[in-house]
């Protein structure tokens, strides 16, 4: 495990908690489209940060479930571990 969420971690963790199969390149691809549009609704987002939270230990940014696009979730999420581990 890094000190970061990579892409492909998120598609790993859209899978197993979301339901949604996208390959990190296509997640790549759509990093600032919508989760919508990737087919992931709020409680499946709700489900990634459940997921990152047991496996870090550390509670996420209040407002990550609410994030509109990967790159917007993973800039709020990585700067929260990063302040974590400072």
């Amino acid at each position: 495990m890094s000190d970061r969420i990579t892409v492909e971690e998120l598609a790993e963790l859209m899978k197993k908690s979301a339901g949604v199969t996208v390959t990190p390149e296509e997640l790549q691809k759509q990093y600032d489209a919508g989760f919508d549009a990737l087919g992931v609704d709020s409680l499946g987002l709700l489900g990634i940060v459940g997921e990152l939270e047991n496996r870090y230990g550390m509670p996420m940014p209040p407002d990550a479930e609410r994030c509109k696009t990967p790159r917007q979730f993973l800039d709020q999420a990585n700067g929260a571990l990063m302040t974590a581990g400072a």
